[in-house]
C-alpha cells in the first residue's frame, strides 16, 4: 500500500469515528471542592457540628463552675484561673497547626483522634482530685479541642458542593453561636444539681457519638500529601510567641499591663517570636503554617472582616452576661434564658442566609447585618440598672439577626478561593486570627470597663458631696433603715455609706457598659467600608462567582 493510500485510509477512519467532545474548562471550584461523602453531607454536618458544639460549650461552661472548684480543691482565684487559662493557651497554639497535623496524620485520623483526646481528658478532668492534675488534663483537653472547630469547618466546606457553601457555613454557625448561650445555663444547672465534675462528664456521650459518625462518614481530602519533614523550629516559635501573647491578653488587665515587668517581657517575647515565626515559615520549603494562603485576596480580606466582627461580637457577648449577673443580680440560669431568644434568632437567621448567599451579593448581606447589629448595640447602650428581662428581648433578637447575616457570608467568601490542599491551612489561620482578635477584644474591653467605671464614679461623686441635700436625704433614709433592722446608730451609718457607695459604683458601671456598646456599634459599622475590598458579584452561582 502506497503512502497516499494509507493517508486516505486514515482520513476515512477519522471521518467514520464519532467526533470527540471539545475540551471544556473545569467547572469553577470543581478541583477545589471534591464531593467525596456528599451523599452523607447532612450526617457529616450533624457529626462535625456536634464536635464543634462540644468544644464551644466546654469553653463557656467551665467558668460557671470555678467557684465550686475553688471550694473543693482548696484553690484561690489566681490558681483556679489556670483551669481556663491552660485550656485556652493549648487550644490557641494548636489551631494554626491543624492544617499541617491533618496532612501529617491524615485528616480523618487526626479529627477522630482529637475528639478521643478531648473526650478522654474530659473524663479525667472530672475525676481529678487536685488542682495540678485538673490543670494538666485541661491542657491536654485544649490540645484536642483546638482542632475540633477548625477541622469541622474544613470538612463541612468540602462535603457540600460550592453552590451550597452558604448552607454548610450556616449549619456550622448554629453550633458556634448557640453554644456560648446554652453553656452557662447548662453549667449552672449541672453544678447546682450534680456537682462540677459533671460539666466534664457530659462531654463523654457526645464525643463518642461524634467520633463514631466521623469515622464512618468523613473521608480524607483527595490530593492530601504527608509533609516531607517536620518543622520543629516553626512549632517551637509558634508555641513561645502565641503562648506569650495569649497569656498577656488573658492576664494583662489583672497585672496592670505594662506596669508589670513580667507582662512587658512577655509582650517583647511574643512580638519578636511572631516576627521570627513569620520569617521562618515564609522561607522554609516545608512550613508547619503556610502563611502563603494569605496571598489570596478573599482570604486576607475575609480574615480582617472576621477579626473586626469578632471583636465587636465579643464586646457584647463578654460584657452582657457579666452585666446581667453583677448589676441586675440574675442567676446563671436566668442569664441563659435572657440570652436564649437572641441565640434562636441567630439560628433562624443563619438558616435563611445560608440560602440567600447563592442569590445575593455577599457584601449586601454583610452590610445589612452590620447595620442591624449596630442598631442592636445602640439599643443596649440605653439599658439602665432597673432594666428587666423584657428590655433585652428585642435588642438581642436584632443582634442575632445581624450576626447571622454577617457570619455565613464572611466565612464563605474567606474560604472560597482556596484549593483542597490549602483549605486546612486556610481554616486554621482564619480561626487563629479570629481567636486572637477575640482575645484582644476581651482584654481591651475588660480594661475599658474598669477605667470607664472609675472615671464615671469620680464624675458622679463630684455631684454627691456631704452638702448635697439629695445625698444627705438618701444617706439618712438608709441609716434609719439599718437602725430599724437592729443596728446601732454608728454601725447603721457605716452600712448606709457602704450601700450608697455600692449604688454609686453600680450606676457608674451601667454608664461604662453603655459606652462599651456604643463602641461596639462604631466598630461593627467599620465593616461596611472594608467590604469595598471584597472581590465578588451578585449571581445565582453563589460561591462560584466568588472564586471566579
Amino acid at each position: 500500500m502506497s503512502d497516499a493510500e494509507r493517508d486516505i485510509g486514515v482520513i476515512e477512519e477519522e471521518e467514520a469515528a464519532p467526533p470527540s467532545p471539545p475540551p471544556t474548562a473545569p467547572a469553577a471550584g470543581a478541583a477545589s471542592f471534591p464531593r467525596r461523602g456528599a451523599e452523607h453531607k447532612y450526617l457529616i454536618a450533624f457529626a462535625v457540628v456536634l464536635a464543634a458544639l462540644m468544644q464551644v460549650i466546654d469553653s463557656s461552661i467551665v467558668n460557671v463552675a470555678l467557684p465550686d472548684m475553688m471550694g473543693t480543691l482548696g484553690a484561690n482565684l489566681d490558681e483556679i484561673a489556670w483551669v481556663s487559662t491552660g485550656y485556652i493557651l493549648a487550644s490557641v497554639i494548636i489551631i494554626p497547626l491543624t492544617g499541617w497535623l491533618g496532612n501529617f496524620f491524615g485528616r480523618k485520623r487526626y479529627f477522630v483522634g482529637s475528639i478521643i483526646i478531648f473526650t478522654a481528658s474530659s473524663f479525667l478532668c472530672g475525676a481529678a482530685h487536685s488542682l495540678t492534675s485538673l490543670v494538666i488534663w485541661r491542657i491536654i483537653q485544649g490540645l484536642g479541642g483546638g482542632a475540633l472547630m477548625t477541622v469541622s469547618q474544613a470538612v463541612l466546606f468540602e462535603s457540600f458542593p460550592p453552590e451550597e457553601a452558604g448552607t454548610a457555613m450556616a449549619l456550622f454557625g448554629l453550633g458556634v453561636m448557640v453554644g456560648p448561650t446554652i453553656g452557662p445555663t447548662l453549667g449552672g444547672w449541672l453544678v447546682d444539681n450534680y456537682g462540677w465534675p459533671w460539666i466534664f462528664y457530659i462531654n463523654i456521650p457526645v464525643g463518642i457519638v461524634a467520633a463514631v459518625m466521623i469515622a464512618a462518614y468523613v473521608h480524607d481530602p483527595e490530593g492530601q500529601r504527608k509533609p516531607a519533614s517536620i518543622d520543629y523550629q516553626g512549632i517551637a516559635l509558634l508555641a513561645v510567641s502565641v503562648g506569650a501573647i495569649q497569656y498577656v491578653l488573658e492576664h494583662g488587665q489583672r497585672e496592670d499591663w505594662f506596669d508589670s515587668r513580667f507582662i512587658t517581657t512577655l509582650v517583647v517575647i511574643g512580638v519578636v517570636g511572631m516576627v521570627a515565626l513569620l520569617w521562618r515559615e515564609l522561607t522554609t520549603d516545608h512550613p508547619v503554617i503556610d502563611f502563603r494562603v494569605m496571598r489570596h485576596r478573599q482570604m486576607w480580606v475575609g480574615t480582617i472582616l472576621g477579626v473586626v466582627m469578632g471583636v465587636g461580637l465579643y464586646a457584647m457577648s463578654f460584657t452582657l452576661p457579666v452585666f446581667l449577673q453583677q448589676n441586675l443580680r440574675m442567676t446563671a440560669e436566668q442569664t441563659g434564658l435572657t440570652l436564649l431568644p437572641g441565640a434562636l434568632a441567630t439560628a433562624v437567621s443563619m438558616a435563611v442566609v445560608g440560602r440567600l448567599t447563592n442569590k445575593f451579593d455577599p457584601r449586601l448581606l454583610i452590610a445589612s447585618g452590620a447595620l442591624i447589629f449596630a442598631y442592636a448595640a445602640w439599643q443596649l447602650a440605653h439599658i439602665t440598672g432597673e432594666s428587666g428581662q423584657s428590655d433585652f428581648f428585642w435588642p438581642l433578637i436584632w443582634r442575632g439577626v445581624g450576626l447571622g447575616l454577617m457570619f455565613v457570608p464572611v466565612t464563605t467568601i474567606t474560604l472560597a478561593e482556596l484549593s483542597v490542599q490549602e483549605l486546612g491551612q486556610g481554616t486554621g489561620l482564619y480561626n487563629f486570627f479570629r481567636q486572637l482578635g477575640g482575645s484582644f477584644g476581651i482584654a481591651v474591653i475588660a480594661t475599658l470597663v474598669a477605667r470607664y467605671t472609675s472615671q464615671f464614679r469620680a464624675i458622679i461623686g463630684e455631684h454627691l458631696g456631704v452638702t448635697d441635700p439629695m445625698s444627705l436625704s438618701r444617706l439618712n433614709m438608709l441609716t434609719r433603715g439599718m437602725i430599724a433592722k437592729g443596728a446601732d446608730p454608728q454601725r447603721a451609718h457605716e452600712q448606709a455609706l457602704r450601700l450608697l457607695e455600692g449604688q454609686l459604683m453600680g450606676q457608674a458601671s451601667v454608664i461604662a457598659y453603655s459606652r462599651i456598646y456604643m463602641l461596639a456599634m462604631i466598630l461593627i459599622l467599620c465593616l461596611i467600608p472594608l467590604l469595598l475590598l471584597v472581590r465578588t458579584t451578585k449571581g445565582a452561582a453563589g460561591a462560584h462567582a466568588v472564586m471566579e
